[in-house]
């Protein structure tokens, strides 16, 4: 039992420390708000600290329903590092507003608990209670802004749509264990095997598992035909919370998916690939399609994601150790880029201090705010894969282990949708450079956001070069743990 328990000291940090900052919250009120966000920022960095599986290892826990090895690793300290950042950009956003609370970090802390039980999940049980905690608090956190309506709205939206979700999710989980006798995933991965050397081939009913349960995950990853509530939700919520949803859950879910199939689906591998190959070539498609008349900055960052994730879903059609690998590389620098493009976002305040969301306003930003323009060119360009920015390596990576698993086919149509969605990105710069100056933005001065958008924007550059060798090969690390 200790074994196990310690296998779980990252996600009992983050729950430990929610409910004592709670408390802290209830003794002290909104006084305490930027003292438990920081407090926060520190018991990711704890959690971060005690991950196990670091060093390569394996070990399951409480019965096999949790499993400790680099992939988990490797995505639970990306996931941590999302969280924290979305943090540093939320005092600064709700604190100008005078309605920051000190519920949103402890909110961020009980996500980070499900998402860290999601990527650790080894049975479709811990799946579904790691991805309703984290998908609760996001419900609360995308209504957060009690006084607009747009935020009420966003979370509404948010909760039926992902009950939905949640209901074809479950749906498909009761298939697979009817049909396998089974909810671990090796175990369904040993009686998908079974029944496929059978004399009758995979049963009607594993098969409709396998859609329902890829369909209820889909949703979290906003990959098409399920990214209805993306667009709507992100315009809607908070910008610190759009931000959080684009980059820290996106990282989980997409690593949730990639353990499923690889591990769970592994023996009805050309099933699940047929899904996956199309909703990788409709997220592509229609991100890349969808945003170019968009007007609003954080619906074109919407569809952005559904385009992003259709790439990283190219890695994952591949069910390759290389694939995979690429999946998390991705993954890993789409965060940052994100992250760093929402910072730009958040400094989007007119003379008055309110926030402004469209495209229109960046216009002549290169004149009246060069650097920030310079870091919004370089996350843009860093979006539309454009060498020698950090966002070229990880669209090379998919397409280089889409063309070794004789996907070549899928790695051009990668390409082609990558130059319709890189209009977009240059239409942004474009604005930034060449239009009639807007009126100014307000001026912004919040220091530890400044540094994390110089982070970002450092990150994305060509200097981010001697970091892609290192990043190629933990992920590659990761990936082996999985086959």
């Amino acid at each position: 039992m200790l074994a196990s328990i310690l296998l779980t000291l990252p996600e009992l940090i983050l729950s430990t420390a929610a409910l004592l900052l709670m408390m802290v919250v209830a003794w002290f009120e909104d006084r305490s708000a930027k003292l438990v966000t920081w407090l926060a920022i520190l018991c990711l960095v704890a959690a971060a600290i005690f991950v196990p599986g670091y060093d390569g290892s394996r070990a399951f826990g409480f019965g096999g329903l949790v499993v400790a090895d680099a992939f988990a690793a490797f995505s639970k300290a990306v996931i941590y590092a999302g969280a924290a950042a979305a943090l540093v950009a939320a005092s600064g956003w709700f604190g100008r507003d005078g309605d920051y609370r000190a519920e949103y970090p402890l909110l961020i802390l009980l996500s980070s608990v499900g998402m860290g039980m999601m990527v650790s999940a080894s049975d479709l049980l811990t799946l579904y209670v790691g991805l309703e905690l984290q998908s609760l608090a996001a419900y609360v956190l995308a209504s957060f802004q009690r006084t607009d309506t747009r935020s009420a709205e966003a979370g509404l939206k948010y909760f039926v749509l992902g009950a939905l979700a949640s209901g074809i999710l479950l749906y498909g989980i009761s298939l697979l264990y009817g049909f396998t006798g089974a909810t671990g995933f090796h175990d369904i991965a040993s009686a998908i095997s079974s029944q496929k050397h059978g004399a009758d081939g995979l049963s009607h009913g594993v098969l409709f598992g396998i859609v329902f349960v890829l369909a209820g995950i889909a949703f979290k990853v906003s990959a098409v035909p399920f990214h209805m509530w993306t667009p709507d939700v992100y315009e809607g919520a908070p910008t610190p919370v759009t931000a959080f949803f684009a980059s820290a859950p996106k990282v989980a879910a997409m690593a949730m998916l990639t353990r499923v199939s690889i591990q769970a689906l592994g023996g009805a591998a050309f099933e699940w690939r047929q899904i996956i190959i199309f909703m990788a070539l409709a997220s592509t498609i229609l991100g890349g399609v969808a945003a170019i008349g968009q007007p609003n900055i954080k619906r074109l960052l919407a569809y952005s994601s559904i385009n992003n994730v259709g790439f990283a879903l190219i890695g994952l059609a591949t069910g390759t150790q290389a694939g995979v690998a690429s999946v998390l590389f991705y993954m890993l620098v789409y965060m940052v880029m994100t992250i760093g493009s929402f910072l730009v976002v958040l400094r989007m305040r007119d003379a008055d201090g309110r926030p402004v969301e469209s495209i229109a306003s960046l216009s002549g930003l290169s004149r009246s705010r060069p650097w920030l323009a310079l870091a919004m060119a370089m996350f843009m360009f860093s979006l539309a894969g454009v060498p020698p920015l950090m966002g070229f390596w990880p669209k090379f990576y998919v397409f280089q282990a889409a063309v070794d698993a004789n996907l070549t086919w899928l790695a051009a149509i990668g390409i082609t949708t990558s130059v319709i969605s890189a209009f977009y990105y240059l239409k942004i710069v474009k604005t930034m450079y060449f239009d009639e100056a807007a009126p100014a933005y307000a001026p912004t001065r919040d220091i530890p956001q400044s540094v994390l958008l110089v982070a970002t924007a450092l990150f994305v550059s060509p200097l981010g070069y001697i970091l892609v060798g290192a990043l190629a090969q933990v992920s590659g690390n990761a990936a082996r743990a999985l086959f």
